[in-house]
């Protein structure tokens, strides 16, 4: 009986033409694990099935992960306000570490010896893969044939469909070049063609799948209101429903108003720079509207802890460390922070913008008698002379050491009258 291999499929051509070079090579039982993040059209085609039969594995197990991703994964970075280098809102990110959780739980469900995933030499997803099934089960093989020269000779799509082909696999891909995608619940993203040139304009017509470019988005507003209970998202415009279904129609709704389009480049955990699209139109919303509430509930030392601690959080997420004891403490913190972060969030869209429409909340820090150009019974404007005058002694120290120095050496340099 052969040793079992755990292939990660997508049901696309690479990972399609993996299914005979693994039995070639290694000689392995291939077991194929699909996993449902949210990706939609990939996994709604009815042959996947038997496209990873008939190529060769023994069996494809399909899961379905939407929730988990949502409740465990996403809303984590959601609460942290985790943002990789300004604008990038993890998608992929995010969605690696489940992943690689669920081939290691497939891999001791079937006995397997190794996991294989197809991600490229270049990229940050084979660090995150193998980061998170390193530390889920250090002794599983990984194998990573981008990375075996030796043995992997195809560099092209068509090299890869004469593969196939040659194994007696007929697949329905083109030749075409296209945008290389990587899509789920949360974003889609988009890599290839024009965007290998930082110089060249996006071609949005063609590259856009959830969105319309805010040129396009309708001349009208549309009004929203997010209810949220300790940091979580519990209600869309007073409908209750799960995070995951939240976010979907948060997709639908920015997309159509064109918000969350970023194009930018990225510093690679590898070292080099990449050029990436990135549609994230719910997240981009449910996000915003989070930060809105923590403006009001959190006080100002914790909120600047927490974006300190959501900027480090977001780097431990890119570079693939989500199994670590420094992401388990971050998240500690910032959970912590979220039993206040309760109340509800209204919102305006337009062409691309968010518009601030109010925000409530029982532990709102906001006191208008304190806020307010009046004089409140809560505060004695002539309290801040003392004040100023504490915070600012270090200043004022300062400025009579310099004077003091100043005078000493124009005294000492006295300057001759003839």
């Amino acid at each position: 009986m052969s040793e079992k291999v755990i292939l990660a499929y997508s049901g696309g051509l690479d990972t399609t033409a993996l299914i005979p070079w693994l039995k070639e090579n290694y000689g392995y039982e291939i077991v194929c694990c699909c996993i449902n993040c949210g990706q939609e059209e990939e996994l709604t085609n009815d042959k996947l099935q038997e496209r990873a039969i008939s190529s060769g594995a023994s069996k494809l197990y399909i899961l379905d992960v939407i929730d988990e991703f949502a409740d465990d994964y996403i809303m984590p970075c959601v609460e942290a306000g985790a943002v990789y280098e300004h604008s990038y809102l993890l998608g992929t990110s995010m969605a690696r570490p489940l992943i690689a959780k669920k081939l290691v739980e497939i891999a001791h469900k079937e006995n397997a010896k190794a996991i294989c995933h197809g991600a490229t030499g270049k990229g940050n997803d084979q660090i995150r893969f193998e980061l998170g099934i390193k530390a889920l089960d250090p002794d599983i093989e990984v194998i990573a044939p981008w990375r075996m020269p030796d043995k992997w000779k195809m560099n092209s799509r068509e090299e890869e469909i004469e593969y196939c082909k040659a194994h007696g696999i007929d697949l329905p891909f083109s030749m075409g070049k296209g945008y290389s995608r990587d899509r789920n619940l949360w974003h889609i993203s988009h890599e290839g063609l024009e965007l290998e040139e930082p110089a060249q304009e996006p071609n949005y017509d063609k590259l856009l799948v959830m969105s319309v470019t805010p040129e396009k988005a309708p001349d009208k507003e549309t009004e929203i209101s997010l209810t949220f209970e300790n940091g979580v998202p519990k209600k869309l415009n007073g409908e209750e429903l799960k995070v995951s279904e939240i976010i979907e129609k948060l997709n639908k709704i920015g997309g159509e108003n064109g918000i969350g389009i970023v194009d930018i480049v990225e510093n690679r955990v590898v070292g080099m720079k990449s050029r990436g699209v990135y549609e994230t139109p719910g997240g981009t919303i449910l996000m915003a509207a989070h930060d809105q509430l923590e403006e009001l509930v959190l006080d100002r030392e914790t909120m600047e802890t927490k974006k300190n601690l959501g900027s480090q959080f977001a780097q431990i997420v890119y570079e693939g460390k989500w199994f670590t004891p420094l992401r388990e403490a971050i998240q500690a913190f910032v959970e912590s922070t979220q039993k206040v972060v309760t109340g509800e969030v209204k919102m305006k869209l337009y062409k691309g913008n968010m518009i601030k429409a109010g925000s409530t909340s029982p532990y709102s820090l906001y006191n208008s008698s304190l806020a307010s150009f009046t004089t409140g019974d809560l505060y004695d404007h002539s309290d801040a002379t003392g004040f100023i005058n504490l915070f600012g002694l270090p200043l004022r120290v300062r400025a009579m050491v310099k004077k003091d120095l100043e005078s000493q050496k124009k005294d000492s340099n006295p300057v001759s009258v003839d």
